[in-house]
């Protein structure tokens, strides 16, 4: 491979998706005619309003069918506008497309709000029997699960208000945030590169290297903090005002009601990471061991254990990942390879793109892309892993529909952790030298703390700005400094020191401001998908066949029913405790590599 191509390959320049086909290949007015459309049927659509009582089994049928069709419009649309607006949010353009995108998007919904009033008022003898015909199993669960918002819908022109105001409002304030991130920026080493890139030296194998990057993200963030800090409080505020109206009890019930779980599930869930915070202390002690140094700074924790810090160029990347999830099963890699060979990733950092990496489902008629922002380290691929999975399972299950196709947040990155698994299996069988080992092994570990430690950490601190700013008011940047130090040290405990300029790394984090509440899904998942890959280590190839029925069936049931088809009991509250210890398992192996690789002595063990 030439020079050039060797340098492309590594910055993964030429990985681009295509969007046109979401749009049928269509220019922006024409992208905009398919919301003309999708608003002609729906007007048609609400001449239904005052009549969804009257329906029988195959009117209501025909009703739903209507509504997919409409949603798979908008969808596609709402897609193309934002994606095309993740990959360049300086451009004007997806910007201005993507907001009038949303406008008319809520226009037509707005034509649609009469159903789901009219069907969560029905009354449950009623609705129970139009739903045990076979012409609604297409949308069954859909239905079934919309009834359980019952206490908390409005009359429909509060929906309707609240639902236009919320383009200007909510929307509006999330997208200015994802705005100011993309615009950061970091100088090192006289040069100025991206926040994804700035992060990404905190991998670094030099402590030099990761404080300097450490300190260089602090200046990063410096000069919009005030700004973004206005952004939260004014969505905090916002849902404070939803909540109230909508009559949750509490921040977080919304979405426990979204994801299908209890508040009562959900507290247990957290409460019994929170109780094994001794996990990560115990690693980050051996860490500092590992290291050299008395206690690790916050700038420490991801730091890599490897000898070297080998860039890994793309195509190996897909080569190790194709071969992983074929390792599993022929049919996910088939699916996996399409990704690459149809463009379906956008890979490449670039300025003005949105940091991070995310899957969108789009629609089911289509196909989903990836977001990713290639770094070239070790731990890009497993991030690309990752994201297929979800990719592979929004792909498998498009034959649900619109209506079952996507799983409860709480569900959803079962797939995803469960491809990056097998990719870290593969990884380490094939890793001899014992130092290599223990690199892998510590990057794995480390990713298990960060999904299920260190996200039930940052669900404290949601807790927090949530209850905090609904007690006192606005909060200072000061005073969000003040609630994510208290909810990192709490996880973090004597075992890292937290630096003054951390304080303010809140404010890059995405989930906090367009989906509150989200961060817990991740421990959820992390821990079921850890359950599944031990029932796949258990019983072999015969597993494969389960599994890939449980990705088939998308959203289709309700959690408890999900997990039953791969032998998981969701309902047993010893079930966070069963994979906690799978952590553990990890941590031990951890420690019996450091051993192994001669960085410990065997009298020296690192305190429990």
């Amino acid at each position: 491979m030439a020079v050039s191509e060797l340098d492309s390959d590594l910055r993964a320049a030429e990985v681009a998706w295509d969007l046109a086909p979401l749009v049928y290949g269509l220019a922006e007015d024409g992208v905009l005619g398919m919301l003309d459309e999708a608003e002609r049927r729906a007007v048609d659509l609400a001449e239904h309003r005052g009549r969804v009582a009257e329906l029988d089994a195959a009117g209501l049928a025909a009703l739903m069918h209507e509504l997919a069709a409409i949603d798979e419009e908008v969808g596609r649309v709402g897609s193309y506008a934002s994606l095309r607006f993740a990959v360049d949010t300086a451009d004007p353009a997806n910007g201005a497309l993507l907001q009038r995108v949303e406008e008319r998007a809520t226009a037509i919904h707005n034509h649609l709000v009469f159903f789901e009033l009219e069907w969560a008022a029905l009354p449950d003898e009623q609705a129970e029997a139009l739903l045990a015909d076979d012409r609604l199993e297409f949308c069954r669960h859909h239905l079934r699960s919309a009834r359980r918002y019952r206490p908390h819908l409005l009359t429909e022109p509060e929906e309707k208000i609240l639902s236009e105001k919320a383009v200007t409002g909510r929307a509006a304030w999330t997208r200015l945030f994802s705005e100011l991130t993309s615009a950061v920026t970091v100088e090192l080493d006289g040069t100025t590169v991206s926040l994804e890139e700035g992060l990404s030296r905190l991998m670094s194998p030099e402590r030099g290297v990761r404080r300097a990057a450490a300190e260089a993200v602090t200046a990063g963030l410096a000069p919009g903090l005030r700004t973004r800090a206005f952004v939260f409080n004014t969505l905090l505020a916002d849902k404070a005002v939803d909540d109230r109206l909508r009559r949750y009890p509490t921040w977080l019930a919304s979405m426990n009601l979204a994801n299908e779980a209890s508040d009562e599930s959900v507290e247990a869930l957290v409460e019994a990471v929170r109780r094994r915070f001794d996990i990560p202390a115990r690693w980050y002690a051996l860490k500092a061991r590992l290291l050299g140094v008395d206690r690790l700074a916050d700038y420490d924790r991801m730091a890599s254990l490897a000898s070297d810090d080998e860039p890994v160029g793309w195509s190996e990347a897909r080569e190790i990942v194709l071969d992983a999830y074929g390792s599993f099963s022929t049919e996910l890699a088939d699916a996996a390879g399409r990704f690459f060979d149809e463009a379906w990733i956008d890979a490449p950092v670039r300025p003005g793109k949105r940091p991070g990496a995310f899957c969108a489902y789009t629609v089911p008629t289509h196909h989903p892309y990836l977001l990713l922002n290639w770094t070239s380290r070790r731990r890009d691929v497993l991030t690309l892993a990752h994201e297929l999975g979800h990719g592979i399972h929004a792909y498998l299950a498009r034959h649900q529909g619109v209506f079952h196709q996507s799983t409860p947040l709480t569900l959803a990155e079962t797939a995803s952790v469960f491809g990056e698994t097998v990719t870290f299996g593969r990884l380490l069988d094939a890793t001899g030298d014992p130092g290599a080992r223990l690199a892998l092994l510590a990057e794995n570990l480390e990713g298990q703390i960060a999904t299920v430690f260190r996200q039930v950490a940052m669900n404290r601190f949601e807790h927090l700005v949530h209850t905090t700013r609904r007690e006192e008011g606005e909060l200072s940047v000061d005073r969000f400094g003040e609630l994510w130090t208290a909810s990192q040290a709490e996880m973090l405990g004597d075992a890292v020191e937290l630096t003054e300029g951390y304080r303010t790394w809140w404010s890059y984090i995405p989930h906090f401001i367009g989906t509150p509440g989200y961060v817990y899904a991740y421990a959820y998942g992390q821990l079921l998908a850890l359950s599944v890959y031990r029932a796949y280590q258990e019983q072999g190839p015969g597993f494969v066949p389960s599994y890939l029925r449980l990705l088939a069936a998308g959203g289709s049931m309700p959690p408890e029913e999900l997990g039953a088809l791969v032998g998981v009991d969701l309902a047993d509250p010893g079930f966070w405790d069963g994979g906690l210890a799978i952590v553990e398992d990890r941590l031990a192996a951890a420690e019996a590599a450091a051993v192994a690789a001669g960085r410990v002595p065997l009298e020296g063990p690192p305190p429990a």
